[in-house]
């Protein structure tokens, strides 16, 4: 089963906590300069910078200690306590952290205590309702402490020059009043903003579990489709025998009426075992995650599918040719897969193509990837079909006027083997003037230039 929605959220939040702090460095290094140099405003520089370094160091091992973890919990994803810890211990930090800050920018005095605020969005929505509480607590308890040690003198209070008429600080009403207030808002933020959250929360859970709930019966669609498929080929191939045998003259002559229609039974029960054999293939595939993985050389396949389709281009006259580009294509996956649907994709562009056409197949390889089209000079696709021709089942408007017996199932089989293997399939098109259908497979690490 996937990881619950809130822990795939607090692993992303972790990380953009610690992208969120490098730009508060960035912004504090610029904003003191600004202050400093061209407002002249009397500021302490010389440890606001020093706080500034401190909080870069201890960013980068808050950012170690996560790559740590998720390097050690690579399989069994994260483990959602360390997460909360972690977070809990990020979000006390920086309001440590902006305590000191404060401290050194005129304490109580300086307008953008406010900020304080804005920490505890980021916890209420992040963390529990309980934790978002402490953590407001913990700001207020920073914030009185702070003002009292200033107001008793323990602390030297760094007084904010040419931006405040006198030292309000010592105003006890300014002072502790700036705090109720302030300590009041932290507080009525992490209840207006965990209200949000806990009715969000419940939301993501009730629509994660309704997508397990729909990832389960289609799961038991398959393999339902899988177990009437599989018993439907199997009367299908005894029926076919049995016509075979009759229509070869086997169990006597027959007359060319009874012929007729011995032949017809022949082709229709062709067409279906083909079609129940595509939809076997699909299933089994959509209910199997394994892949048979061996390296093999991608141009030996496309050369052994290509002789496998030239008996069908010779009955049409089509011109049949390819072009590899590269030295070295190895791949690592399903080689029979492989092999079986660039076959089919080349008898597809054969079909679809004139008497007297020309299917070209191109090979091209880079330092990533190596790269497979098909193109032909066919009917083409309408435009506003194609995003669709990958899907189970379709098949374009002109395609089912000139074959009525496709399936629908060999570009979605495709894909499926295409994207099983990590790669990406394609198509483009013209009508009237032909189509390219093309997918790329990834190198293996080693192979890669």
């Amino acid at each position: 089963m996937d990881p619950l929605p809130q822990d795939k959220r607090l692993v992303r939040r972790a990380f953009w906590l610690i992208r969120l702090r490098w730009v508060a460095v960035i912004g504090l290094c610029i904003t003191t300069f600004v202050a400093d140099k061209v407002l002249s405003v009397g500021l302490c520089t010389a440890p606001i910078y020093m706080i500034a370094g401190c909080l870069a160091l201890y960013n980068m091992i808050v950012l170690l200690l996560l790559n740590l973890v998720k390097k050690n919990h690579v399989h069994d994803g994260f483990p959602r306590l360390t997460i909360r810890k972690i977070i809990n211990f990020q979000m006390a930090a920086d309001l440590l952290v902006l305590t000191l800050l404060f401290h050194f920018s005129g304490g109580i005095e300086n307008p953008f205590v406010i900020y304080y605020v804005f920490h505890m969005i980021i916890a209420s929505i992040l963390l529990s309702v309980w934790e978002s509480y402490l953590q407001a607590t913990f700001a207020s308890g920073l914030l009185f402490l702070l003002v009292l040690l200033e107001y008793r003198g323990i602390i030297p209070h760094h007084c904010l020059e040419q931006f405040v008429a006198f030292d309000q600080y010592n105003y006890v009403p300014f002072a502790f009043g700036r705090v109720a207030v302030v300590s009041s808002a932290l507080y009525l933020v992490v209840f207006m903003t965990s209200s949000i959250s806990i009715r969000l929360r419940s939301q993501e859970q009730g629509y994660w579990q309704a997508n397990q709930l729909l990832e389960q019966k289609d799961r038991i669609k398959d393999e339902y489709v899988e177990r009437v498929t599989h018993d439907i080929k199997g009367h299908l191939a005894a029926i076919k025998s049995s016509l075979d045998v009759v229509s070869k003259g086997f169990t006597g002559p027959l007359e060319p009426k009874q012929q007729e229609f011995v032949d017809r039974a022949v082709d229709r029960t062709r067409v279906l075992a083909t079609f129940v054999r595509q939809l076997l293939k699909l299933t089994q595939m959509r209910l199997s995650d394994n892949v048979q993985v061996e390296e093999f050389s991608l141009d030996t396949v496309v050369k052994s599918a290509i002789e496998g389709a030239r008996v069908r281009s010779a009955d049409k006259r089509i011109q049949l040719e390819s072009q590899i580009e590269g030295q070295f294509f190895g791949v690592s996956g399903d080689r029979l897969s492989v092999e079986e649907m660039i076959t089919n994709l080349v008898l597809n562009a054969i079909k679809y193509s004139p008497e007297g056409g020309h299917v070209k197949v191109e090979v091209v390889e880079n330092s990533e990837q190596i790269s497979v089209s098909i193109k032909d000079n066919g009917i083409g696709i309408p435009e506003d079909e194609l995003p669709k021709i990958f899907d189970e089942f379709y098949r374009a408007s002109n395609a089912r006027a000139k074959e009525k017996d496709g399936t629908g199932l060999g570009l979605s089989i495709a894909r499926q083997i295409v994207e099983r293997h990590g790669g990406h399939i394609w198509a483009e098109s013209q009508l009237g003037q032909g189509t390219t259908v093309g997918f790329s497979l990834s190198k293996p690490q080693g192979t890669k230039d």
